[in-house]
């Protein structure tokens, strides 16, 4: 009986091994295929390494691919043997294989600007940037790229099927970006740095709108410049007015509008379209879970179920601002080199002389100059005894 269990058992768990290996090998089906019905050999090669790249067989797809263009440089399945390629790369994925589709990508977007195809190349490429990228506090050379290449999918393929998914992507990757901002302005005000928290704080807000912590970004700014003086009073109630303007549902506009009463400035009035926008976010925020969020700590990608879900994305990159206080010092010497060029700058006018001058009434000192000098000595040696 004993025995039999154990069978059992060994034939339960190897059912179960072919299980997951089937399903493992299950062909993953090819996007780009050929629908043209026909025997003509260019064509069966590419059909042949189409099989070999679903089924995982990349490095074999590849060969078949290479010397159907090598065999058949005419071919009208050209352009699509050089894509395959490039799927057959970022399929493979990895370091490796994602460098190789990105170059291949953009080889097929040089050769065939014009199919409908290069939308897709770029895309990936967007794909393989966004794939590799980091969380908020690492590395963010992905993120930047990343960011490039899904602003051109937008330019350049505007009208494209993949132009929706290419803004959301950018929506998140610039959650990324302006996350690593907020926490570097809030290091520095909680440090007591309060300009250089102020010159963070104030260039993630005008440039990330769509930011899911905007609001306490602008929360900190306001609090930041009240920190710095009289001076930047006006700007802490620029910050605080544009929470109660722009993100009229957030949990700091109540407290926004009093710090404004409080400074003696107008409140604003809520805008409708900033309104409308924050419910629709409200309405279509995924919610994270408390082992969600546990899990993700020890995750290498950054989490972006944050990320705006409308509006346009920024279209331009982030570029490093001068601080408030720079601009300032600079105004100031600019002002205090003018007024003392003011003051020590003279007219000079000239005019025909009418009547005697002091010329004429006065005897030239010259002559008298002349007689008070003392002789001139000899310039002849004087002799010398010897």
């Amino acid at each position: 009986m004993k025995n039999y269990r154990q069978i059992v058992s060994c034939g339960i768990a190897l059912l179960i091994a072919g299980l997951m290996a089937g399903c493992s090998l299950r062909a993953k089906k090819y996007e780009n295929p050929i629908t043209k019905d026909t025997q003509q050999p260019d064509k069966v090669l590419f059909d042949k390494a189409i099989a070999d790249l679903e089924h995982g067989h990349y490095e074999v797809a590849r060969l078949t691919l290479q010397s159907m263009i090598n065999t058949y440089d005419q071919s009208e399945y050209l352009a699509k043997a050089k894509l395959a390629i490039a799927d057959s790369w970022f399929r493979e994925g990895g370091t490796h294989g994602w460098a190789q589709a990105e170059a291949e990508y953009k080889d097929f977007e040089l050769f065939y600007p014009l199919m409908e195809e290069s939308a897709e190349a770029q895309e990936k490429v967007c794909m393989i940037e966004y794939k590799q990228m980091e969380k908020s506090d690492r590395d963010p050379s992905h993120a930047l790229h990343a960011e490039t290449e899904c602003r051109t999918l937008l330019t350049q393929y505007p009208n494209s099927k993949f132009a929706p998914q290419g803004q959301q992507l950018l929506r998140n990757i610039q959650e990324v970006l302006a996350e690593a901002e907020f926490k570097v302005g809030t290091f520095y005000r909680t440090k007591g740095v309060f300009y250089a928290a102020a010159n963070r704080l104030q260039g993630l807000t005008d440039h990330f709108p769509l930011y899911s912590q905007a609001d306490d970004a602008l929360w900190e700014l306001g609090d930041s410049y009240g920190h710095m003086g009289k001076r930047f009073r006006d700007r802490s109630a620029d910050a605080y007015a544009k929470i109660v303007r722009e993100y009229p549902l957030s949990p700091y506009a109540a407290d926004a509008k009093k710090k404004l009463i409080v400074m003696e400035k107008s409140v604003p009035e809520p805008d409708p379209a900033a309104l409308a926008r924050q419910k629709y976010e409200r309405d279509n925020r995924e919610k994270i879970s408390t082992t969600s969020s546990f899990w993700g700590t020890f995750k290498s990608q950054p989490e972006v179920r944050r990320a705006a879900k409308s509006g346009a994305p920024q279209m331009e990159s982030l570029h490093p601002t001068v601080p408030v206080t720079v601009q300032m010092r600079a105004e100031q010497q600019a002002a205090a080199a003018a007024a003392a060029n003011a003051d020590t700058s003279s007219d000079v006018s000239a005019s025909t002389i009418t009547g005697k001058s002091a010329l004429d009434t006065r005897p030239d000192a010259r002559p008298a100059a002349n007689q008070a000098q003392p002789a001139a000595a000899d310039p002849s040696p004087t002799p010398v005894s010897r």
